[in-house]
């Protein structure tokens, strides 16, 4: 299993999505999921509307670029397609896009981009999962999910990100106690607000 950080692996809320906690993630070998919108013609990176002076997504892709960590691109915006493509053309990232409205996954399947399609509570059949190179596989009210699930779109040939229960303010033991049979699995990822919390709770043993 891999660890992905949510926003950077912050250690303030004001360091979400912020360089500082970009460049602690990739320093201890997490992976992250991070935000991209556009503003004023150009990529960058803001969960909400941006304002002011948003961090460029080239800083992000900069500092992933070749190290084999995975970045989870949270599409914020319509129409990025073509610039998010190009913004990885010639470097060596391994990415993903999601999150994205169904017309704009459409458009990104369409483009030979990689896409994962969500699976969770409110969004029960995952659309255009045949072409999908994996499942954000997510549970908003309660863990609606075990253990079956994960294999099941695993052995479907698809890789699977599962959301950690505390971004969505649950104690997440439960959840991370149910990952530990399947946490040798290839193509299995976790986005967690507690990176090393995760990795202590799975792999010290």
């Amino acid at each position: 299993m891999k660890i992905i950080s949510h926003r950077g692996f912050w250690q303030t809320p004001e360091e979400k999505n912020a360089i500082s906690a970009f460049d602690r993630t990739v320093a201890d070998g997490f992976g992250t999921e991070t935000d991209v919108r556009d503003f004023l013609g150009d990529l960058v990176i803001s969960h909400d509307p941006a304002v002011g002076n948003p961090i460029p997504w080239s800083a992000v892709v900069d500092r992933f670029d070749g190290t084999g960590l995975e970045l989870a691109v949270n599409v914020k915006a319509d129409g990025l397609s073509s610039a998010l493509a190009a913004s990885f053309a010639g470097r060596n990232v391994h990415w993903f896009a999601f999150d994205m409205s169904g017309p704009e996954m459409w458009r990104y399947k369409n483009a030979g981009l990689p896409y994962y399609t969500r699976h969770s509570d409110i969004e029960p059949d995952p659309i255009l999962y045949g072409d999908a190179a994996g499942v954000w596989l997510d549970a908003f009210e309660d863990t609606w999910f075990d253990a079956e699930v994960i294999t099941s779109h695993l052995e479907s040939g698809k890789s699977v990100c599962v959301v950690s229960s505390e971004l969505h303010g649950r104690d997440p033991l439960l959840l991370w106690q149910m990952l530990k049979p399947v946490r040798d699995r290839n193509g299995l990822t976790i986005c967690t607000d507690k990176p090393l919390d995760v990795r202590r709770f799975l792999f010290d043993d």
